[in-house]
């Protein structure tokens, strides 16, 4: 009785056993025809032997894996499904540990936000956002995604291909136009500071010892000479207005108001001299900051000022020009609007020689770490908001030009 038992319960494991078995052998087919696994290792007499499934997919497998950029399929839940080397590479962890995982732990909370919302709107023209990817050693990098919904097969299929690129290299090169672009204006500006020096010392003074010259010879002349004496005092009117404008282009060279006075009272001595000379009502607004904001910050909103007042000048045709200069704590901001004919800011982004002043401006405010915003439209006037921090990008004061 014993032993019938015995058998019984043998046999009934042995059953469990084949049920495992063949539970097993059912998943493995299920995960080769739904392409979850790329290889089957198989143990024989001779050992352990791998077998490669090379299905319809081998193909395009191979060429994801000889990319450049990282590869990734994910779920609607962010869950990666498949990873390529290179991404694996790029986060610096095992490419075991990164599949199966979630995808939002290589992303900050501000870039998961991003990303979600990004995802919304997946498939559209522009469906890309560059992020910084946390790597596994605590290191980021800076890249692109690229989003694009997958065609479903299932519940638990991907639904989402995501291709990584690393802007590394592209930000470093980036950097580098932007410290190109800084010494630029610095080199302009140095040059300027020294045209402006030999304006005033050189070609100023003789202008006006011309002038007192021929106010000498005007009043040597007596009422006798009369046209002589006429054409005398207007060579000497003539030559007065020389010398002012000449200090006028030296001073736009060169603002000694901006070096001894701060910006405030340059801007202010700016908008007055272009209302004197152009008819335009120029309505100034202009609050000082709290400190004195650095050298390179002052020029950089003194150049603009006068870029955008050029501009007004000579393309909007306006009557009233209005400028605000605001201290906003983290930031100052510098707001030129004129009423102005307008333009269409798109349309003149896209023909190259009319981008280039727009371009200029942006370089400029961006040399000192700010911003640029130019808003217009036909018949809508011009609306330019320039915003710079407080502090320069290095840190501290930046060296300026002296006279």
């Amino acid at each position: 009785m014993k032993t019938t038992r015995g058998k019984r319960s043998a046999q009934s494991r042995e059953l469990a056993s084949l049920r495992e078995h063949l539970a097993e052998a059912e998943d493995t087919l299920r995960a080769i025809r739904s392409g979850e696994v790329d290889a089957v290792v198989v143990a024989g007499k001779h050992g352990k032997q791998v077998f490669t499934l090379e299905g319809a997919e081998h193909d395009y497998r191979v060429l994801i894996e000889s990319m450049n950029e990282g590869a990734l399929t994910l779920t609607a839940g962010k869950g990666i499904l498949y990873a390529n080397q290179c991404f694996a590479r790029m986060v610096k962890c095992p490419l075991e540990q990164v599949m199966g995982g979630s995808f939002r732990r290589f992303l900050s909370a501000e870039d998961r936000t991003t990303l979600r919302l990004l995802l919304k709107r997946a498939g559209k023209p522009g469906s890309k956002v560059q992020v910084l990817l946390n790597a596994c050693d605590g290191s980021q990098m800076p890249v692109q995604i690229s989003i694009r919904p997958l065609a479903r097969s299932g519940a638990d299929r991907a639904t989402i291909g995501m291709v990584v690129t690393d802007l590394t290299a592209a930000r470093r090169n980036e950097e580098m136009l932007r410290a190109f672009s800084r010494r630029l204006v610095q080199v302009q500006e140095a040059e300027r500071g020294r045209v402006a020096l030999d304006l005033h010392d050189n070609i100023t003074q003789h202008l006006c010892a011309v002038v007192f010259r021929s106010q000498a010879l005007a009043d040597k002349l007596s009422a006798r000479d009369g046209p002589s004496k006429g054409e005398a005092l207007k060579l000497r009117k003539m030559l007065g207005a020389t010398v002012r404008e000449v200090e006028r282009i030296s001073g736009n060279l060169r603002s000694s108001v901006l070096d001894q006075l701060g910006l405030v009272a340059a801007l202010q001595k700016t908008g007055e001299e272009f209302a004197d000379r152009t008819g335009v009502s120029v309505k100034l607004a202009c609050v000082e900051p709290a400190a004195r904001l650095p050298i390179g910050t002052e020029l950089a909103l003194f150049r603009l000022l006068q870029e955008a007042l050029k501009n007004a000048e000579k393309h909007a045709h306006a009557r009233h020009i209005s400028v605000s200069l605001k201290d906003r704590r983290t930031f100052v901001q510098l707001v030129i609007h004129d009423d102005g004919i307008g333009f269409d800011a798109d349309h003149y982004a896209a023909r190259r020689k009319g981008a280039l002043g727009l371009l200029s401006m942006r370089e400029r405010a961006a040399s000192v770490g700010g911003s640029l915003r130019i808003k217009s439209g036909r018949r809508a006037g011009t609306e330019i908001e320039v915003c710079v921090p407080q502090q320069s990008p290095q840190g501290g004061r930046v060296a300026g030009t002296n006279n």
